[in-house]
């Protein structure tokens, strides 16, 4: 043992380190890690670093405890792995690292999972914030009708009092419920006032304030106000409250509720209902045309809720939904001052007006033309002018032919409406596709055009109705009929012209 342990001799390699000879001893029982450790201390490097020991002659030296021994005279060099060697390896390593991150998105497809979910965050906080306005809506509605309720309920509890004392009769001057603006009163010219009375009256001319001085005319050329009895500054405050009740729509909006009043005045004249109808019957049209789209949201019924107010069964017995629209809602609301206009009515007579009002307004709703217009047609080759039944089927005729009267207008004021009309729908259409509903082709901003939305709709709805009309009024068939027909014409060769450019 002793002999053996004296015949161990350490190996010992020399290194040459920046010029600097150094000299490393290492035991045969070393293992490689702690020989590295070892050149990696001797060349000042840290201890972990990737190295190699070369020759002279650049030849890589293995690096464990077989390694050869050298003299001073031929040192061993260590060499650390360049910067580009690190680069490369660094590079590798990502590459892998963005592969894996690829194979990983499409196994589990995570950028479109992101996009869903973001999505349908987006769609949900819309669908939040509708709801909200709904709600807000719904709680204005029932404060409104409870004002009304109480209201009603106070004048009937005044009026039924024994006494004659009036708390209100104190002695002070009463105020109005609201004051009158003090727009300026507009003097129609004679060219006007004929202008009125036919469907080539240009509505795009018009201010608000004009409109409204054009409605109170009507109403004191009809004979209205003289034979209710209205006082002209009441009629003013409630075409007022009309106008401001309109929204700002592109098409169902205050201009038009003018378009149609001022063509349900055209009719009257054109067609000489004065010999026909009542003063009570033109006292329901012209308010009807007035009230139709009250409030009108600018959706459809198939869009929005339908809802028909408890009041409205009182005036309109209906029996069930249909039909039932905004301008209804805001009619029975704002219907007090009515009232105050038609003063000449007691309160059974204020019932069948109103009655007869909502009747006309409900006519209005396109779901019920084929109804109507089948019902016209059957009673108009025997119409009698003294058939009550007869002459509401031909008032709600009268209505409707009004309010989709467009058309009957010279080119230049009936197509700017459509646009108005289609920029409408594509707004309801463009919300239906955001909330997921079904939307209807006529609607849709990617199917629909001018032609084609104009075209089935002149043919099949406005042509038969009028030529139905124009059997019980035989001179509305050159200022009226024919335009419908010229529009159609019109609206054909656009359609031809577009399928050519498709073509192309």
């Amino acid at each position: 043992m002793g002999s053996a342990s004296s015949s161990y001799v350490p190996k010992t390699i020399h290194l040459d380190v920046e010029g600097k000879p150094q000299k490393v001893v290492f035991s045969r029982h070393c293992s490689p890690s702690d020989i590295k450790e070892l050149l990696c201390s001797s060349a000042g490097l840290p201890r972990n670093t990737s190295i190699m020991l070369v020759d002279r002659d650049g030849a890589i030296i293995s690096i464990d405890p077989t390694v050869p021994s050298n003299s001073p005279s031929s040192p061993y060099r260590v060499i650390p792995p360049s910067a580009g060697q690190l680069g490369e390896k660094e590079d590798l390593f990502r590459n892998v690292l963005t592969q894996v991150a690829d194979q990983l998105s499409r196994a589990f497809r995570i950028n479109e999972l992101k996009t869903e979910v973001t999505n349908r965050l987006a769609l949900l906080e819309k669908r939040v914030e509708l709801e909200g306005l709904k709600v807000v809506e719904i709680e204005k509605c029932k404060n409104d009708l409870k004002k009304l309720r109480d209201e009603l309920t106070s004048r009937s509890n005044r009026a039924n009092c024994p006494c004659k004392y009036d708390p209100l009769d104190d002695g002070k001057k009463l105020t109005p419920r609201r004051d009158v603006p003090s727009y300026p009163k507009y003097t129609l010219s004679k060219e006007t006032i004929e202008a009125l009375k036919k469907p080539t009256f240009d509505v795009w001319h018009w201010e608000h304030n004009e409109m409204l001085s054009c409605l109170e005319y009507m109403y004191h050329d009809l004979g209205l106000v003289k034979e209710f009895n209205m006082n002209p500054i009441t009629l003013k405050r409630w075409l007022i409250s009309i106008q401001e009740n309109y929204r700002s729509n592109p098409f169902h909006n205050f201009r038009h509720c003018f378009c149609v009043t001022q063509m349900m005045y055209g009719m009257i004249h054109l067609c000489n209902l004065q010999e026909k109808l009542t003063l009570n019957d033109f006292g329901i049209l012209m308010t009807a045309a007035v009230c139709h789209d009250l409030d009108h949201p600018g959706y459809n019924n198939a869009f929005e809720p339908i809802i028909l107010l408890q009041t409205a069964y009182k005036y309109a017995e209906l029996q069930n939904t249909e039909g039932s629209n905004c301008s209804l809602i805001l009619f029975i609301v704002i219907a007090s001052p009515l009232q105050e206009i038609f003063l000449k009515l007691d309160n059974l007579s204020m019932e069948e007006e109103m009655q007869a009002i909502i009747t006309l307004i409900l006519a209005t709703d396109m779901a019920r033309h084929g109804e109507i217009l089948d019902s016209f047609q059957q009673k108009v080759d025997h119409f009698d002018f003294t058939n009550d039944e007869d002459v509401t089927c031909l008032k709600m005729v009268l209505i409707k032919c009004c309010d989709i009267s467009n058309e009957v207008r010279p080119t230049d004021v009936a197509e700017p409406w459509v646009d108005c009309l289609l920029e409408e729908y594509f707004m309801q259409s463009d919300r239906e596709k955001i909330e997921g509903l079904p939307v209807a082709p006529f609607m849709d901003r990617d199917k629909v055009t001018k032609p084609t939305a104009q075209i089935g709709f002149i043919k099949f709805v406005l042509i038969p109705m009028f030529e139905t009309v124009m059997k019980l009024f035989p001179q509305i068939e050159e200022v009226m009929v024919q335009p419908l027909r010229d529009s159609r014409d019109h609206y054909e060769e656009l359609k031809q012209i577009e399928d050519a450019m498709t073509e192309v």
